[in-house]
């Protein structure tokens, strides 16, 4: 069988997390839940952790909560901050570098089914804690790998996207990261310009 031209492989995503951040503008990430619901958005917003940056888990060295950022490209890592939101990262370049991009906004397709949001479609996924909570991702999925048929896969940018991009109706905005105190000086964070569903600062 063939591999699919439209789910993202591990091999593309095995480069350092500052290439692979801004190639997942645009991209989809696909969530299926247990019961069979599917909820599917694009990524509006990124952010890279390379070995060697301080804002990075991996930086002093492996432990048990940071695991899986040595995984090879693909794997899923999870993370709790403040003891309540879930944060989604996808691994990138090659096993034993710790090296994973953060997936900070997504814009929905349509409102999944059930849930009573009092906000707009575009602000449900508008934040890391707020694409895991409404994604329903927490560490019950850390260290397991991407792929189709699983909870989680991506899928490349459309065709039309791509051309937005390339004739400018579309562009990136590359920034510093936010939510730190070190590596702040980083222009490792990238996200959709004129997006609504971008994070607030």
């Amino acid at each position: 069988m063939k591999p699919s031209m439209t789910i993202v492989e591990p091999e593309w995503l095995a480069r350092p997390s500052t290439e692979v951040a801004p190639a997942l503008i645009g991209c989809t990430l696909v969530r299926q839940l247990p019961e069979g619901q599917r909820i599917r958005g694009t990524i509006v917003e990124t952010e890279a952790y390379e070995p060697g940056d301080p804002a990075s888990h991996a930086y002093r060295r492996r432990t048990p909560r940071n695991q899986a950022m040595f995984g090879p490209p693909g794997t899923i890592y999870v993370y709790l901050i403040y003891g309540m939101y879930h944060c989604l990262n996808i691994v990138t370049d090659r096993p034993e570098v710790a090296s994973a991009v953060l997936i900070r906004a997504l814009q929905l397709d349509i409102m999944p089914p059930g849930l009573q949001k009092p906000e707009k479609l575009a602000r449900i996924a508008a934040g890391p804690g707020k694409l895991c909570r409404t994604l329903q991702i927490d560490r019950s999925l850390n260290d397991r790998p991407l792929q189709p048929g699983g909870p989680l896969c991506l899928e490349h940018r459309t065709p039309e996207f791509q051309q937005q991009l390339d004739q400018g109706t579309l562009s990136l905005v590359q920034t510093n990261r936010i939510g730190i105190s070190v590596g702040t000086d980083l222009l490792w964070r990238w996200y959709l310009a004129n997006s609504p569903a971008v994070s607030k600062p």
